[in-house]
């Protein structure tokens, strides 16, 4: 293993041992799987219509999880910036086809491992099925109900100011088109909110 791959391999086992206690043992057979990849700027890593069989621990960079909705504009339901596992989850575990894509928005590196792989790791290694449950239940279940019930019940405006209070350096990151994108309305209409917050009145 070269020294850059060294480097992005502990990246993501420390982010894994956040979530759970990690034995060498499962560092190693998890670390088999490891491909490095890296992203262009709009370069897909998943494209809606597509079976997914794999999972990628984002080392640098920023990809968006989107669909095309009904009038034909782009929707963002997630980002995944660094130290986040990028991936379709729903549809890699039922083997279907993905209803979202998954795009990077910045030049990327990611750690990408395949996922029946990975699964039977968590099946040999009550610590990786550890880290596992922990990852899916706060990122997949705890972090998304919240946001879930926010868009039927809060105004673009509240939340715009509940993504800047949580992510005020992924808010910096992003083109105003991804955040119209993902609030679910067009740039213009999140420029006047900009305006409003600007001048003290939203």
């Amino acid at each position: 293993m070269n020294a850059v791959n060294a480097v992005s391999d502990k990246t993501l086992f420390d982010k894994v041992r956040t979530y759970a206690d990690l034995s060498d043992e499962a560092e190693r057979a998890w670390s088999a799987l490891l491909r490095r990849k890296q992203f262009k700027r709009d370069q897909p890593y998943i494209v809606a219509g597509a079976i997914p069989t794999t999972f990628a621990f984002v080392v640098d960079g920023l990809f968006s999880q989107h669909y095309v909705g009904p009038e034909g504009d782009v929707v963002i339901k997630y980002f995944f910036p660094e130290g986040r596992i990028a991936g379709s989850v729903s549809a890699t575990l039922l083997g279907q086809p993905s209803l979202f894509g998954i795009t990077a928005i910045e030049d990327s590196t990611v750690l990408e491992y395949d996922f029946a792989a990975f699964k039977s790791l968590v099946d040999r290694f009550p610590d990786v099925a550890a880290f596992y449950i922990r990852y899916l239940e706060r990122h997949w279940i705890v972090e998304k109900e919240p946001g879930e019930i926010a868009f039927r019940h809060d105004d673009a405006m509240q939340r715009y100011r509940d993504f800047i209070r949580r992510e005020p350096e992924l808010h910096k990151r992003l083109k105003q088109h991804h955040v119209a994108a993902w609030l679910g309305i067009t740039p213009e209409s999140l420029s006047r909110l900009r305006k409003a917050i600007a001048l003290g009145v939203g």
